[in-house]
């Protein structure tokens, strides 16, 4: 840095300094050292010794090579950088190990004298590394997404097999006789008979199990008029019978009886009528006549209340017009056919209650009942 021109008197010459002259040639050998630098990838300049010019003494020995004088022949100070007295009180007033700012080279790029080319890939590089090391992360990635994927379809896949062969092979689930319950066998069904039936069945497991055939094997047999069968988990089975329960007993040759329900359906033939259980008396001269008039007892046996039905002794139907019930007290009511059997009933109680001297109740017309 100059220091501060002092002031002068008008009218009175510039002094020159005295060390101008000593000065001069190291301003201009500073100046040449700045304008000779080789731009890289070109050529060096070479420099000559300029011959000194002696009317003009403290110019400077170095001239370029285009024959242009250094700026410092010219007696004046160079204006690229501070004469030597102010250098020396620069390198005083810097701390120690800090370099002047023309010595330092700027980022990025080579100090003079180096060698070096400026690193222009630094940042690149590291750009580089970064993006490398995301792919490497994503290529990871997907792979443990893919081994992930495989690892829980084959576990999905072992669990799945596990369960169907524990639910329909293995003995968890096999079917234990001794869990079997049965009810709603009444009074004509062989509980004995429906125990061997699914006993068969021991071993088998309960998602195995033909339930569908072993109810049309139920149903198939004597007295039963319908069966539900229904899983008891782990190893039971339950099974809800609904029995055909004889209404009438009705004369066979050989001196049996053959035990019917409401439906015309055999139950069980006997030799001796069963307790509370009223006989009929049909035509046998004409099987068709006899049926049809069978068909319409059993109708109307079906259709009485329970206590009702309990008073009959014996049924008689000579034709399926002419049904005819008799109390245990002897008395007699005349149903006609089996049509309207809950009016007929409700007529039939009223006028017992009402005339009980009545030995005969006439409600084949319910509109019109008729006692004597």
């Amino acid at each position: 840095m100059r220091p501060p021109a002092r002031p002068r008197a008008a009218g009175t010459a510039r002094p020159r300094p005295e060390d101008q002259g000593a000065a001069a040639p190291d301003q201009d050998e500073q100046t040449l050292d700045r304008r000779d630098r080789t731009p890289r990838g070109a050529a060096p300049r070479r420099r000559v010794p300029a011959p000194s010019d002696p009317a003009r003494p403290g110019t400077g020995g170095v001239r370029s090579v285009q024959g242009r004088p250094a700026q410092g022949s010219q007696g004046r100070p160079s204006s690229s950088g501070p004469s030597a007295p102010g250098r020396e009180r620069a390198a005083q007033q810097r701390p120690a190990g800090q370099r002047p700012a023309e010595q330092r080279p700027a980022a990025g790029r080579p100090g003079p004298g180096t060698g070096t080319a400026p690193s222009s890939g630094g940042r690149g590089g590291v750009v580089s590394d970064q993006l490398a090391d995301r792919l490497a992360e994503r290529i990871a990635m997907a792979r443990y997404r893919v081994w992930r994927r495989i690892g829980w379809t084959v576990l999905s896949v072992a669990v799945a097999a596990g369960l169907v062969w524990a639910a329909f092979f293995s003995p968890l689930f096999s079917l234990d006789p001794e869990q079997v319950r049965v009810t709603g066998q009444g009074t004509t069904v062989d509980v004995g008979e429906v125990r061997d039936a699914v006993t068969d069945e021991a071993g088998i497991p309960l998602p195995r199990l033909d339930t569908v055939g072993l109810r049309e094997e139920i149903l198939a047999m004597n007295a039963v008029k319908n069966v539900r069968i229904t899983r008891a988990w782990p190893d039971g089975l339950r099974v809800e019978l609904t029995s055909r329960e004889p209404v009438v007993a009705v004369p066979q040759p050989g001196g049996v009886h053959a035990l019917m329900d409401a439906e015309g359906v055999r139950v069980a033939t006997v030799e001796e009528v069963p307790d509370g259980l009223p006989s009929i008396v049909t035509s046998l001269s004409d099987p068709g006549a006899g049926r049809r008039a069978l068909d319409a007892a059993l109708s109307v046996l079906g259709a009485l209340p329970p206590r009702l039905a309990a008073d009959i002794r014996t049924v008689s139907a000579a034709t399926q017009d002419d049904v005819r019930t008799t109390l245990t007290d002897g008395r007699v009511i005349r149903w006609g056919n089996g049509a309207e059997v809950p009016l007929k009933t409700k007529v039939a109680q009223t006028l017992l209650k009402a005339e009980p001297t009545a030995t005969t109740v006439d409600v084949s017309s319910p509109e019109l009942p008729v006692t004597h």
